[in-house]
């Protein structure tokens, strides 16, 4: 297993984790959450950056921008899916973004996609739309909120390819927070809600998990193609359907047991793909 990919299974259980909170803190505002994970994340890319002498605004900044924006754009539009429905349904539905992810990369990365990883993607997708099922307590609202979500987070996968060889991992989870910030603090002005008690912990760990998420994510994207890396986000649906069980009562039946079995297929059928073509191709280079 290629770096890469190790670095975006670490990604996803982190994510996974703070999806959790998010849960957990369901009755702050979405802006408030977002400012409390920005701060977090601003003073532990800052804390890193600068002793070591790396300019915290980049180089691409133009993709650094943008990178920004479609994050912070995809993030709030996902946190408030995942307050209003069922945490499976919501990270299910996010789960788009790889689809997203890869056919943006054609058309702005110049990335090819070999037919059959079409096919693979199918195969997920169909798994994530069984895992999902027919659920009246999502409604069409929030199910295009939650595309939207996808697509914005595709967007600025992209965005984060294109600064690979220009930009440090954590300058590029900085410009995160940087945007985030000045915007909720205005909104969270506006509409302030107090945590309470054990609230702050979570709220940390909010931020901590999100932190580690992002690095790892930032990191694999950076180190393996975006069609190929992204894919494995698909896995945090096992996350979401284990934390929806035990922890908040949601339950699902036989068809959502074979939407998980289509999701780890088409996963592990595109890596292994992707994985066997770098063997070959090093092969043919050596020979």
């Amino acid at each position: 297993m290629s770096r890469g990919i190790g670095f975006m299974l670490i990604s996803t259980a982190a994510f996974s984790l703070m999806q959790l909170c998010v849960k957990y803190l369901s009755h702050l505002p979405t802006h408030e959450l977002i400012l409390f994970r920005s701060v977090i994340s601003l003073v532990l890319s800052l804390g890193y950056i600068l002793p070591k002498g790396i300019n915290p605004l980049g180089n691409n900044r133009k993709y650094l921008l943008l990178r920004g924006i479609f994050g912070v754009t995809a993030l709030s539009l996902f946190f408030i899916t995942v307050q209003n429905i069922p945490l499976a349904s919501a990270v299910t539905i996010q789960y788009l973004s790889p689809i997203f992810t890869a056919i943006i990369a054609i058309f702005i990365l110049g990335e090819k996609m070999r037919k059959v990883q079409w096919l693979f993607f199918l195969v997920a997708f169909l798994g994530i739309g069984l895992l999902k099922g027919f659920d009246d307590r999502v409604s069409l609202f929030y199910l295009i909120l939650g595309i939207l979500s996808a697509f914005f987070a595709g967007a600025a996968y992209n965005c984060i390819r294109m600064v690979k060889d220009t930009d440090h991992p954590l300058v590029v989870v900085l410009y995160f927070p940087m945007v985030a910030t000045p915007i909720m603090l205005v909104l969270s002005y506006f509409n302030w809600v107090s945590p309470v008690g054990w609230e702050w912990a979570i709220i940390l760990l909010l931020g901590i998990f999100t932190q580690i998420g992002q690095v790892f994510m930032t990191t694999a994207l950076q180190l393996e193609k975006a069609n190929i890396v992204a894919s494995l986000k698909y896995l945090g649906s096992l996350y979401a359907l284990a934390y929806g069980y035990f922890l908040f009562d949601e339950t699902y039946d036989w068809i959502s047991l074979v939407g998980i079995l289509l999701i780890l297929s088409g996963v592990l059928l595109n890596v292994g793909l992707k994985s066997w073509d770098k063997r070959k191709a090093l092969s043919e280079k050596i020979e």
